[in-house]
């Protein structure tokens, strides 16, 4: 199955936000949905659609616990991200994620540190390793955006150094930080660009807004990438419907 899902905590809560709106400096977020269920009670519908593959991402602190209970109600469905690092890393493994995510722990002050990212793939091993390489368009190339998303890396996401990150994970996580959460389609020339060099299985997220988005995806794509969905999909307040992903998944 190529459809992942997502579940996105802030403050405690299961939300959709615009990811660009995030900022160190001020917690004043972009809020698309916030939900009355807890992150358990997605985690454990999604366990009972046997939907797996999916992420919990913690937007900051004050997010743990939600995010362990989720892992605990769908063990082995789900990858983690937030804040992960070689310390922390393994207590998640632990308590029932499949993969940890890392970004800006090894991508920090605009570089990325070799170290860092031997040092996790160590840790939890290789094949319990995500990246996510979130990318913003700057200055004619595609590059990782840290630090929630608020501070752009020298790190060109390039066929090079896709195959050379590649090495050290099993998988890689795609935010489109230029379209996530805003609805407005998918990023045509960045989807183009990973499907013509991703060495490994990924995963993209930023602007599915319609059944016919997901087609262009996959048509783009060759079904050769995952998707997630997060603002348009029903369970979030949108106007996609899990059942219809799901039957057009299973044709």
């Amino acid at each position: 199955m190529l459809f992942r899902p997502c579940i996105d905590l802030h403050n405690g809560q299961v939300k959709q936000i615009v990811g660009s709106s995030i900022t160190s400096e001020n917690d004043k977020v972009v809020e698309n949905f916030v939900s009355s269920y807890n992150a358990a009670h997605y985690a454990a519908l999604f366990k009972e659609k046997q939907v797996s593959g999916g992420h919990v991402i913690m937007l900051g602190p004050g997010n743990e616990q939600a995010a362990k209970q989720a892992l605990q109600a769908y063990p082995g469905g789900l990858q983690i991200g937030g804040g992960i690092n070689s310390e922390n890393a393994a207590a998640y493994l632990e308590v029932g994620a499949s993969h940890v995510i890392v970004t800006s722990y090894i991508f920090h002050d605009g570089i990325l540190d070799e170290n860092r990212l031997r040092k996790i793939t160590e840790t939890v091993g290789k094949e319990r390793l995500v990246i996510d390489l979130s990318c913003t368009y700057h200055d004619g190339k595609w590059v990782v955006a840290t630090d929630r998303w608020t501070k752009r890396s020298n790190f060109e996401v390039n066929a090079a150094n896709l195959a050379e990150l590649a090495a050290y994970c099993d998988e890689f996580l795609i935010h489109a930080v230029d379209v996530e959460g805003k609805r407005n389609g998918i990023q045509e020339e960045l989807v183009r660009h990973l499907a013509a060099h991703m060495p490994v299985t990924a995963t993209y997220a930023g602007g599915i807004r319609s059944l016919e988005d997901i087609d262009l995806f996959r048509k783009l794509t060759n079904n050769n990438m995952c998707y997630t969905i997060g603002s348009a999909l029903d369970l979030f307040g949108g106007d996609v419907s899990l059942t219809d992903v799901l039957a057009k998944e299973n044709n």
